[in-house]
């Protein structure tokens, strides 16, 4: 397994994880109809403009002994009162989940942020999605603030957890 910053010529590959993986993660937390809707086609066009048009926007991907990329982390600096740095995303495919992959994608994020001179990161989760409240959990990330969003018509709650020193996540 490798971990390596993306390409723009990797998005149709990221792009295939993410729907996927709303379409596991996500089942049963917002509407069925939200997530059957979801295309590979829209979902590369959302992740060209991300990588156009955010803030220092950056992508890491994962990728199997074969090349094939079995998950993905992006990260953007943000100028928030309390963090830089936010963990935009982080999706895996079904299979790899529980085997570390997601640890090595946050810290391939924190690094890239100490690069960039940004110390503080922060993460949006859906408070329903209880293995990502304990993953950022189990990593070291405070509760910090919520939010309401709205998806395919129902609102959810989010929580943003935050850690002030990113240089414990780099393993």
């Amino acid at each position: 397994m490798e971990i390596k910053k993306a390409s723009k010529e990797d998005i149709k590959h990221i792009s295939r994880v993410y729907v996927n993986s709303w379409r596991t993660t996500y089942h049963g937390l917002v509407p069925d109809d939200y997530l059957k809707e979801l295309s590979y086609e829209e979902a590369e066009i959302r992740w060209i403009d991300f990588l156009n048009n955010e803030n220092e926007p950056f992508i890491y991907v994962a990728t199997n002994d074969i090349g094939k990329i079995i998950g993905f982390a992006s990260g953007k600096s943000i100028d928030e009162k309390n963090f830089n740095g936010e963990l935009y995303s982080l999706y895996l495919t079904e299979e790899c989940r529980g085997l570390g992959l997601g640890r090595q994608l946050v810290s391939a994020i924190a690094k890239h942020f100490i690069k960039k001179d940004i110390h503080t990161m922060m993460v949006w989760v859906m408070k329903q999605n209880k293995s990502g409240l304990a993953f950022y959990e189990h990593m070291g990330g405070k509760e910090y603030i919520h939010r309401t969003s709205t998806l395919g018509g129902t609102k959810v709650e989010d929580v943003a957890y935050g850690w002030q020193d990113i240089s414990v996540l780099c393993v």
